[in-house]
């Protein structure tokens, strides 16, 4: 058979506002008992009795959060509930719930919106999360997704940032750097399709760094592990804007000082290769590129034994009193200043 070079391509118009909320929504349901009433009022109305109510929001713009040349509208939903998710796993709480608002330009068919949701389906239904309501509109700037997250825990267990104490231990989960080298290596294939369309680039060397870039995921296990190993942290936040970035919110809302060691940032081989490859220091990259969506956290030095067995942490520092300031102790025992270099929003 002919592949059909024209896809049906259904205008928005046709479907009008509450059509098309219905038409994408059809596919939620309802997992949390603490959501009584989801899409279809006029608002959710959510039950979580004696537990606290953790929310957090974020918005992805196209031409500043993502770009469409590389990046699919499936992967695009999926990664758009993932980072809000991360937020809620940083208090040391559960997700429960999410909202989604979508402002869409008329270049977008139907089929476009109904991949982008089936991204978003798909992590509700891997992260056990309700899709309780949100928005949609028009937009004249292309595509904008904003998400809110709502997450539950007891009020002894949320993690602020501010709880970090000399003589803690800094741990991370995972390993960092790896999506800002998958976005590196996706620009560059842009770069290069642009000069030569008939070009299809061979990513097989790249997989895992893309997956980290195009489909990251949110450490909803970490929650679980630490209360198995009887371990709460003392501050904990997740890794989206650079490990040196949100190190240093910890320290300056704890009012505390931080040694950062270089040889202990847990990096994947494959990101190492393509630094390589690309000519750039991977200690700068691992500290600074972002969009990892680990967690970071501290805890206290007595827990240390709990910990040190797991795989899924690493120690890279410990805190120190404010006026000591920060400090990344490089592999040749010398201290550097940190400094927060990762993502920033507002930058020109």
């Amino acid at each position: 058979m002919l592949e059909d070079k024209t896809p049906q391509r259904t205008q928005l118009s046709q479907l009008g506002e509450f059509g098309l909320i219905d038409h994408l929504t059809k596919n939620f349901d309802v997992k949390n008992a603490s959501t009584l009433k989801s899409i279809g009022d006029d608002a959710a109305v959510l039950d979580f009795g004696t537990k606290k109510a953790v929310v957090s929001t974020d918005l992805l713009i196209e031409g500043v959060h993502f770009d469409l040349a590389y990046m699919p509208l499936r992967h695009l939903g999926y990664k758009a509930v993932v980072v809000n998710l991360s937020d809620i796993c940083a208090m040391n709480a559960k997700p429960t719930q999410i909202t989604v608002s979508v402002a869409v330009s008329n270049r977008f068919p139907l089929e476009a919106l109904e991949e982008l949701f089936d991204g978003i389906t798909l992590a509700a239904k891997v992260y056990n999360i309700d899709v309780i309501g949100g928005d949609t509109t028009s937009s004249q700037k292309g595509l904008i997704i904003s998400v809110t997250a709502i997450g539950e825990a007891n009020e002894d267990e949320i993690v602020y940032r501010n709880g970090a104490k000399e003589g803690d231990l800094l741990v991370v989960t995972g390993d960092l750097g790896s999506a800002y080298m998958g976005l590196q290596v996706l620009e560059r294939e842009k770069q290069v399709f642009q000069v030569n369309p008939n070009n299809q680039p061979d990513l097989d060397a790249y997989t895992y760094l893309i997956e980290r870039q195009l489909k990251p995921e949110a450490r909803t296990d970490v929650r679980e592990l630490l209360e198995q190993l009887n371990v709460k942290p003392t501050s904990m936040i997740d890794v989206s804007d650079g490990l040196s970035s949100e190190i240093l919110h910890i320290c300056k809302q704890s009012k505390v000082g931080c040694n950062l060691y270089e040889e202990k940032i847990p990096v994947d081989p494959q990101f190492i290769n393509v630094c390589e490859e690309f000519n750039i220091d991977s200690t700068t990259i691992a500290i600074n590129g972002g969009e990892d969506y680990e967690l970071l956290f501290t805890i206290a030095l007595d827990d240390f034994d709990k910990i040190k067995a797991n795989p899924n942490f690493t120690v890279v520092g410990h805190i120190v009193k404010e006026e000591e300031s920060s400090y990344l102790i490089t592999r040749a025992n010398t201290k550097i200043s940190l400094k927060a270099r990762g993502w920033n929003a507002l930058e020109e």
